[in-house]
């Protein structure tokens, strides 16, 4: 079961994640969506789309754009449509 940690917090758990180029992609039903605010950040991957990103805020702390999704992946990286990943410090125990 992986899971996703910052602050103390746990933010994400699953069995189910997809592991793309070493970061561990959650599926969208397994986060605590409690934890996370909309980012207006983006950035673009060649193969795998355009990414969105959360700010993660746990006991008034903020870590911004900690984590990303790719709303609207292109074709190669379909598996991982919606599927949540991390970085910035959160970590993600396989």
């Amino acid at each position: 079961m992986a899971k996703a940690i910052w602050n103390g917090a746990i933010l994400a758990e699953s069995d189910e994640t997809i592991v793309v180029e070493g970061n561990h992609y959650f599926p969208p039903d397994t986060i605590n969506r409690e934890y996370f605010q909309d980012s207006t950040t983006h950035t673009t991957c060649p193969w795998k789309g355009v990414a969105s990103y959360y700010t993660i805020v746990v006991n008034g702390q903020q870590n911004k754009d900690a984590a990303w999704y790719y709303p609207s992946a292109k074709e190669k990286a379909k598996n991982i449509e919606g599927y949540v990943a991390f970085w910035r410090g959160v970590t993600v125990e396989p």
